[in-house]
């Protein structure tokens, strides 16, 4: 079979982005699928949605070239403060503060607005030797064969190559036609996404407070008088909050948000999302590779569904580009494999731990307050503790692929 590429990616949202740039950086000729026209995401204006990237997913984005096209356009995340909280009641008495000056690495992590960061992706992506990008089609049918993979565009174009790879999200298409069936439950929660200004400047400071209803994050943007929501509720609240209209949405979070940054205001968009956990029975087939969402789906509650994301990109461009310079079939199974070896339990680890996180936390029961305020009282006292949390959350434990440890593959 004459191939049109080595490795087909569909999605093109950032993981699909960052895996196509770290394949044609290691020699593979790549083409990413994108269903959306990629200027209008690149051009959006301010709208609230942000991501917080780790250290480890900073080193990656530095790795593939992306990363100085955001400069000035990042806040670094200095001080991190978590505790329980009743809405009008401000934080529990016990909580839980980590601080940069703990980590010699610098700012636990770095957080940034979804348009400028696809931005930068996109103008990486159009000068990269070796790497197609086809906006604005989308996937109706894929066939995976012994000499390679083959996916049909809506607008009928064909395209054959060795490996094709779903990045295409929670309702993952490329998981579905390949028979990947998915396990998981919804939360009976929504997350509310919007972005507010206040008066005092935030510092750098990321909170989180876990609410009966669900938990609630406080994420810092640039310039110090803007801050990222991401607000979980009961469906059913979340719904009636939405329906709001500012002055209505902004008197429901007032008293969840408090008023330690002074007077609030809507800055942004509102957007809602229904929570769950999805995992995918299988990252891989012959032929073929999930990768982020399209893999496992996780809990927002701290943050890390991009950087799980980040860690199978860099995974799966290791195995690849690895396996194809040393003449490997880089679509065998047993390739394949290496990849879901070392991502499955890491990922599945990761998600179900945020689901216990997620269940302890949201609740009202005092016997499990009491003991969830202690154990954050007892963590925060103890330095050497409390340091291992700082590191696993900038993505800095475990088995590294080399472009999240700042190294070439």
């Amino acid at each position: 079979m004459e191939h049109d590429a080595d490795i087909l990616i569909v999605g093109g949202g950032l993981n699909g982005p960052a895996l196509g740039l770290a394949l044609a950086q290691g020699g593979l000729r790549v083409a990413v699928i994108d269903a959306r026209p990629a200027p209008q995401r690149a051009e959006a204006g301010f709208d609230g949605r942000a991501y917080a990237l780790a250290i480890a997913s900073k080193r990656l984005l530095a790795a593939i070239g992306v990363w100085g096209a955001l400069d000035g356009k990042v806040q670094p995340i200095l001080k991190i403060k978590a505790s329980d909280g009743r809405p009008g009641q401000g934080p529990a008495p016990f909580f839980l503060t980590f601080d940069a000056g703990e980590l010699e690495e610098g700012p636990m992590g770095y957080m940034v607005e979804d348009r400028h960061l696809y931005a930068a992706f996109l103008e990486a992506m159009r000068s990269a030797p070796g790497l197609e990008l086809i906006s604005g089609e989308t996937v109706v049918a894929q066939d995976g064969a012994p000499q390679g993979v083959t996916v049909t565009l809506a607008s009928g174009r064909v395209l054959r190559g060795r490996v094709l790879v779903g990045c295409d999200g929670r309702a993952s298409g490329v998981a579905e036609r390949a028979g990947i069936k998915r396990q998981g439950w919804g939360y009976g929660q929504t997350a509310l996404v919007t972005a507010v200004r206040h008066e005092r400047n935030h510092e750098g400071t990321a909170h989180q407070y876990f609410m009966p209803s669900g938990p609630l994050a406080i994420l810092p943007l640039p310039g110090g008088h803007h801050s990222s929501i991401v607000w979980s509720e009961a469906d059913a609240a979340a719904a009636a909050i939405q329906a709001l209209d500012d002055a209505g949405y902004l008197e429901a979070l007032r008293p969840r948000f408090g008023d330690f940054l002074g007077e609030i205001s809507l800055a942004g968009a509102r957007f809602t999302y229904p929570l769950n956990l999805t995992l995918a029975e299988a990252f891989v087939r012959p032929g073929l590779a999930l990768v982020g969402d399209a893999a496992h789906g996780v809990h927002p509650i701290a943050g890390q569904g991009l950087n799980l994301g980040f860690r199978d990109v860099g995974a799966l461009a290791e195995v690849l580009i690895l396996a194809a310079r040393r003449g490997e079939e880089i679509g065998a199974l047993d390739v394949l494999q290496r990849y879901e070896r070392w991502r499955r339990f890491d990922s599945t680890a990761l998600a179900l731990g945020m689901d216990s996180v997620n269940r302890l936390f949201s609740n009202d029961n005092p016997i499990l307050r009491a003991g969830r305020d202690l154990g954050l009282g007892i963590v925060n006292a103890l330095p050497g503790l409390r340091r291992g949390f700082m590191r696993q959350a900038a993505g800095l434990q475990g088995e590294l692929p080399k472009l999240l440890a700042g190294q070439a593959i």
